[in-house]
């Protein structure tokens, strides 16, 4: 990786962003040293500019970033680096420097699940739910999204909430499955809805 440590008097900020919430978490600044141990260790090391030294962050708290990825932008002179953090980020003890809240949007579960979904496509492991619907063919798919689809109207008119969500969810999975099949992803359904939210937008 090709980093400019020069540019800067032989520091590069970098931004610490949690791997799975994508919520920005902090900001360092890393020498060449401290890089160089980050990489071969796995955890943040960043240069303290007022203790002119490196310190890894958890040494002492014990909440320390594990490290998931690590890039360079297209100036080579700042990382982004995401991790899995363990505990709270600030020495204040929040999860952030900014005091916000690091949790997981839900919704980014469901690329997660079609990500999941897409590799059981292309593995096909035997004693699996989704082999078998994939091995079933398009018409198993598409009938089983309309069955969960019927129960979810089912559980709204009659029901209770809990199994509402409980069957929407057994819809949303079909669904899935049947887009994957379909090489299609979740986020095109996303990005159709978003279109119809602009003004001027007209059905077809």
């Amino acid at each position: 990786m090709n980093i400019d440590f020069d540019k800067a008097g032989g520091l590069v900020p970098a931004i610490i962003q949690d791997a799975d919430t994508r919520q920005v978490l902090m900001l360092g600044y890393m020498n060449r040293e401290a890089y160089d141990k980050t990489v071969a260790e796995g955890r943040v090391t960043f240069f303290s500019r007022s203790r002119q030294c490196l310190w890894t962050k958890g040494e002492t708290s014990g909440n320390f970033l594990n490290v998931d990825s690590i890039k360079v932008d297209c100036d080579n002179d700042t990382l982004l680096i995401r991790v899995h953090p363990e505990g709270p980020v600030c020495h204040t003890g929040t999860d952030t420097c900014w005091g916000e809240d690091n949790k997981a949007n839900p919704l980014l579960f469901l690329t997660e699940l079609q990500d999941f979904i897409e590799q059981r496509h292309r593995e096909m492991p035997e004693g699996s739910y989704t082999t078998s619907l994939f091995r079933d063919g398009l018409n198993r798919m598409a009938q089983k999204v309309g069955e969960e689809a019927l129960e979810l109207v089912i559980e709204a008119c009659n029901g209770t909430d809990e199994r509402m969500i409980y069957e929407g969810s057994d819809m949303f999975y079909h669904l899935i499955v049947l887009l994957t099949h379909k090489g299609l992803r979740i986020e095109d359904l996303a990005a159709e809805l978003q279109t119809r939210h602009k003004p001027g937008w007209k059905k077809h």
